[in-house]
């Protein structure tokens, strides 16, 4: 096992899975909580595409801050302000002040973190064991995900939302830990042709945003309402799915290192696109939501290798990862917001959120 001698790479998935404790436990209910709090699906999804936009907008600082204090100093910034979108996240009651400033811990704290965490990755990463490393991370972070939605509905139910989400916080945080014993990366003052190199990447996160919003996050709300609201079922259906999926992404890596990328690619997104039609047929049945959700998980696990190794790789051969990464994650911003605004406008006009969900299409 080639790919687990990287130190490096072990510590930060050591920090991933923390970062996967705290999603699985409280990401996954974010946008499931607001409708909890008296937001409409239309509301709901103003504010998925409000925190976009804040993302998009408070970019602009990283790269700055990243050469003055370096990435692992802007990872750990990014890491401790998303751990304050949880207990911001208890105390919101319907459109008020606690839901913007939600937003924008999650959207200046997303910015941060996603560009330097990807940048890091890439920077500290070996191209020949990419797929495996990429796998063994997501098979770690599907794993803990089949106990973390059964903790998080959990405490959300008996507990109460301020004790949980605060709970989850300090998981978000602990997760800076492993990131102590890791290497700085400096980043270039200048880098010439970083813009040219991005070009792939930032036609493929263009894409991937678009997915994200449709097939993962909207999804969301959508499995909520067809399991009537219940978060413990939600959390129960959520921890099936990361069980169905938890080796799928070791075994998709091998296939990827050993040269198969592009039969690869076309597999898993007819798969995607299938499954896609699955979920949007499924939501008048919540047992066949259900099932829809779990196989769409087993999906996700083959998805992130075959998008990250490629991304990666790319990003490593850049004049610099970070610069590549920001304007991956901007295009990113950009397909999930043009998404998330589509789904609105579509569910104002009367279309059944059905119909949103086969939106995922186009991005496959």
């Amino acid at each position: 096992m080639a790919f687990l001698k990287n130190k490096s790479v072990n510590l930060l998935s050591a920090h991933y899975g923390f970062q996967a404790l705290a999603q699985g436990s409280g990401g996954v209910f974010l946008l499931v909580f607001l409708l909890k709090s008296g937001l409409t699906v239309s509301q709901t999804l103003v504010a998925l595409a409000a925190t976009v936009l804040v993302r998009f907008v408070s970019r602009c600082a990283v790269l700055s801050f990243a050469k003055k204090f370096g990435l692992k100093t802007a990872l750990l910034f990014g890491s401790f302000l998303l751990a304050l979108q949880y207990p911001l996240s208890a105390e919101i009651q319907g459109v008020d002040t606690a839901l913007l400033a939600r937003c924008l811990a999650s959207g200046i704290g997303e910015a941060f973190y996603w560009s330097c965490f990807h940048a890091y990755f890439a920077s500290v990463g070996d191209n020949e064991h990419r797929g495996h490393q990429i796998g063994a991370r997501e098979a770690l972070a599907t794993a803990i995900g089949i106990v973390a939605p059964i903790l998080g509905a959990w405490g959300l139910v008996e507990m109460g939302p301020r004790a949980a989400f605060a709970a989850i916080g300090v998981i978000q945080a602990a997760g800076v830990l492993p990131l102590l014993y890791t290497p700085d990366v400096t980043v270039k003052r200048e880098a010439p042709g970083s813009k040219e190199a991005a070009a792939l990447g930032v036609a493929i996160y263009a894409a991937n945003g678009w997915f994200a919003a449709t097939f993962v996050l909207i999804w969301q709300v959508a499995l909520f309402l067809a399991l009537s609201e219940s978060l413990t079922i939600y959390g129960g259906t959520m921890a099936l799915a990361a069980m169905v999926g938890a080796l799928g992404g070791l075994v998709l890596g091998r296939s990827i290192d050993k040269g198969q990328g592009q039969r690869t690619f076309e597999i898993v997104f007819l798969g995607l696109a299938s499954v896609a039609v699955i979920r949007a047929a499924s939501l008048g049945v919540s047992e066949f939501a259900i099932a829809a959700n779990a196989l769409g998980a087993f999906s996700i696990c083959f998805y992130v290798p075959t998008i990250m190794a490629p991304v990666y790789n790319l990003a490593k051969s850049s004049p610099c990862s970070l610069r590549f990464h920001i304007a991956t994650e901007n295009s990113w911003d950009i397909g999930c917001f043009s998404a998330s605004f589509t789904a609105i406008l579509l569910l104002e006009l009367g279309l059944p959120l059905s119909f949103v969900i086969v939106l995922t299409l186009p991005s496959c």
